[in-house]
């Protein structure tokens, strides 16, 4: 039976006329120049007086901005407060990074391709749906490409520039689950390189290999730009060439990542996987390009949430020595990485590598969670006790 409870976003193309193109050009040039302005508002507060200004402070301050100029007062005031609250979380994880150690990275200006999108905060004031159409406050009615049906209660619009064209998305909640029927499987999946992913019972995903096959003609392109003139219109264009391939690229990944999704979604109950920190295994330069080529951490995101749509369970596992274990009988076989075949002296298991790493990850997750159902039925006895 269908549950409620999701939260999902729907992104669809829209298709503006050439004045609405215009028309979402200009609110995205305003946006990028009071986030700019806010940004540079702050910074110069505290280098000179050591205050710090706050989100709702600035905020205060649109009504007079809009009154001052027009081009402002044409752009619905959801939008722009939701430009300073951009603003005020880029400081929070700025912030943040710096307790937990890590590089910083303060908030930067954004250039005149950096700032691609803008939110109505709230569906139904400024952003809402006529009969198919999407209609925007002070833009028009828009025609919009649906390309599947709009499921839940919209929260949220933005409105997303991508190399070819405009998009839509709308964040819903109470989205239903559709759960599936158990299958009553399990397994546990190796990421690696060699093969996108391995399953506990041997079976190997493989991936064409996205970038690497149109290195040549991303090669070729990111050439052309680099051979016309700045600020020339031919440069505008090979830079938009450019970005289309890439968003080829891009797209051909995530295609793979859904379809090789759900087809362990709809097979397996639960599904086990390391607890990759792909972060760190980019700081290895020589392996760096084939991992985002393989696209590890967007993999088992889209993962994850399918298995929530599905009533599935998807549990992370800590990766050390799933490598090095034997499945067999436990004893620690150290290897390299070159090394792509395990053999135990001790009980003579022989398999893959990636192969045994999968049955072990299925195993540690059975182990987990049992440990913690039995922590949580411990809890419920001493609750009723």
């Amino acid at each position: 039976m269908a549950t409620t409870g999701l939260y999902k976003t729907f992104k669809y193309k829209l298709k503006p006329t050439a004045e609405q193109e215009r028309e979402l050009e200009r609110v995205l040039l305003h946006c990028r120049k009071l986030y700019n302005t806010a940004l540079e508002q702050r910074k110069t507060a505290y280098e000179r007086c050591g205050i710090s200004l706050s989100r709702y402070g600035q905020e205060a301050e649109l009504k007079d901005l809009r009154a001052e100029l027009p081009a402002y007062a044409a752009i619905h005031s959801h939008v722009l407060r939701d430009v300073l609250a951009r603003l005020d979380n880029a400081y929070a994880a700025f912030f943040r990074r710096i307790r937990e150690g890590q590089t910083p990275g303060y908030p930067r200006f954004h250039g005149r391709t950096r700032y691609n999108s803008f939110t109505y905060k709230e569906f139904g004031n400024g952003a809402t749906l006529d009969n198919g159409f999407l209609i925007l406050s002070k833009i028009g009615r828009i025609a919009v490409r649906w390309s599947r049906p709009l499921v839940g209660t919209p929260k949220t619009v933005t409105i997303s520039r991508e190399a070819d064209g405009y998009y839509v998305s709308f964040s819903c909640v109470d989205v239903p689950i559709q759960a599936l029927q158990s299958t009553g499987q399990e397994t546990g999946i190796d990421l690696g390189l060699e093969s996108f992913a391995t399953l506990s019972n041997g079976q190997r995903i493989f991936h064409p290999g996205w970038y690497r096959k149109a290195e040549r003609s991303l090669k070729t392109a990111q050439r052309r730009v680099s051979r016309r003139t700045k600020g020339s219109n031919r440069r505008r264009k090979a830079v938009k060439l450019l970005a289309k391939a890439h968003l080829s690229v891009k797209r051909q990944r995530q295609d793979f990542h859904h379809k090789t999704a759900l087809a362990l979604v709809r097979v397996n109950d639960i599904i086990y996987h390391e607890d990759l920190q792909t972060a760190n295994l980019l700081k290895n330069h020589h392996l760096a390009k084939s991992i985002s080529d393989a696209g590890w951490s967007q993999f088992l995101i889209i993962l994850s949430f399918k298995a929530a749509c599905a009533g599935r369970r998807v549990v992370k596992v800590p990766p050390a020595y799933t490598s090095q274990m034997c499945s067999g009988c436990g004893v620690l076989v150290h290897k390299g990485l070159s090394v792509r075949w395990h053999r135990c002296p001790e009980c003579g298991t022989s398999l893959n590598r990636d192969h045994n790493a999968a049955k072990n990850i299925e195993r540690v997750g059975q182990t987990l969670r049992g440990g913690a159902a039995l922590a949580a039925s411990e809890n419920r006895a001493s609750a009723r006790l």
